[in-house]
């Protein structure tokens, strides 16, 4: 056993096996280590642990009752973790498995985003890999691992997650999905075929949108506004940061579920299933809320920025315009171009409040967003936002 104090922590590392032949000289040691020290942290590292027995779990339990706050055990071996799970340790103390090392060198890259890049790993496995504006910390990709377990387990059509890996520097999560590709990869293969793919599409997001789930087991969108909205701050005025936020609390608190960025390229199709991948930003929320976000990636960005269409959803402009235009014809039922027109302008005024509502969370984040940040104010918040203020404020409240 070794002891390190850094930065205000105590890290106590155990090594090779704690039984009954040696609980009590461990005990020993921890607890005169600890003797007189407060106000640290004290973290178990159990990076070299390789067993430990009742005796030795009742060590840690004194342990947590004498200091009386959380004690995090980290680097846990798959094994060492399968003995606190089995014991309900895992319930007592924040367990830590340690992380596993992918190489994703030669790994075919099948979709990006806005954080990040999604690999196939071999034919029945994929890794997202969030790589894109800097390190993303780890406790947000556990957030996206444990929306994707949520829903799944809530009865959403989502490919099954079950790990976190380390890809280099950054993080990343393990999708199970067999033989499949993105529902962009198979447009682009199959582009006659972009009417029925646009009709399965809009049945998908219908019958997602449709799935009611008990409060609590997501976040609702209009928090997830409000606090980004918090950081347009240092970009507009105070009275044009009250008009944002009255928009956002016209957000009704609902029990139906939003995907948040239900583009093509996070929608896998394996067989005549569609799934959803990239479970970061689902919340509760108004139908419109998606619905925007489609309206922005696959028409929106396919007329403004076309290089971003194929980067991150990997649909060529001309395709990703013409499956969004199908998309909205089938979802809403209208087919007539006059009548679609004025519905697809609704579409496009909520996805400039998503755009706006957001830019700002993301500048803190992405160099590229920081520089567009005046123009995005001029053009979108006073120019189109705060003007249509009433108008999305209707739009959010009728949950449409």
């Amino acid at each position: 056993m070794t002891i390190n104090n850094k930065d205000g922590k105590m890290i106590i590392a155990l090594e090779g096996r704690i039984d009954t032949n040696n609980a009590a000289q461990t005990e020993s040691e921890i607890f005169a280590a600890v003797d007189g020290v407060s106000g640290a942290d004290i973290i178990i590292d159990a990076e070299k642990l390789e067993y430990i027995s009742s005796a030795g779990l009742r060590v840690l339990m004194k342990l947590r009752k004498s200091i009386g706050k959380p004690l995090p055990v980290i680097n846990v071996s798959r094994d060492v973790y399968d003995i606190f799970e089995t014991t309900g340790f895992t319930e007592l103390f924040d367990v830590q498995k340690t992380m596993r090392e992918l190489n994703i060198d030669g790994c075919v890259q099948i979709a990006s985003g806005g954080q990040g890049r999604i690999y196939r790993i071999d034919d029945e496995t994929i890794v997202k890999v969030f790589c894109n504006g800097g390190i993303i910390p780890l406790d947000y990709v556990q957030e996206e691992l444990n929306n994707a377990k949520a829903a799944f387990v809530a009865g959403v059509p989502t490919a099954i997650s079950f790990d976190t890996v380390k890809c280099g520097e950054y993080y990343g999560i393990i999708y199970e999905m067999i033989n499949s590709k993105t529902l962009s990869k198979a447009v682009v293969d199959e582009p006659e075929k972009i009417e029925a793919f646009a009709e399965r599409y809009a049945a998908f997001i219908k019958d997602f949108q449709s799935i009611h789930v008990p409060d609590g087991k997501f976040k609702q969108s209009r928090d997830i506004y409000n606090q980004k909205i918090e950081a347009l701050r240092t970009y507009i005025t105070e009275d044009e940061l009250a008009v944002m936020h009255e928009i956002a609390d016209s957000i009704p608190v609902t029990d139906t579920l939003i995907h948040g960025d239900p583009h093509s390229g996070n929608i896998m199709i394996k067989d005549d299933e569609l799934m959803f991948i990239d479970m970061t930003e689902v919340s509760y929320g108004p139908k419109c809320l998606d619905n925007g976000a489609i309206f922005r990636d696959l028409i929106s960005a396919a007329q403004n920025t076309p290089e971003a269409c194929e980067h991150n959803m990997g649909l060529p402009a001309q395709l990703s315009a013409q499956l969004g235009q199908l998309f909205f014809m089938k979802y809403s039922g209208i087919s007539d171009p006059a009548q679609l027109g004025e519905y697809l302008k609704t579409a496009g005024l909520v996805s400039a409040f998503n755009i706006g509502a957001n830019i700002g969370a993301y500048a803190a984040v992405n160099e590229m967003a920081r520089q567009k940040m005046p123009g995005v104010v001029e053009r979108l918040i006073r120019g189109v936002i705060i003007p249509n203020k009433d108008a999305l404020k209707y739009l959010l409240s009728a949950q449409q």
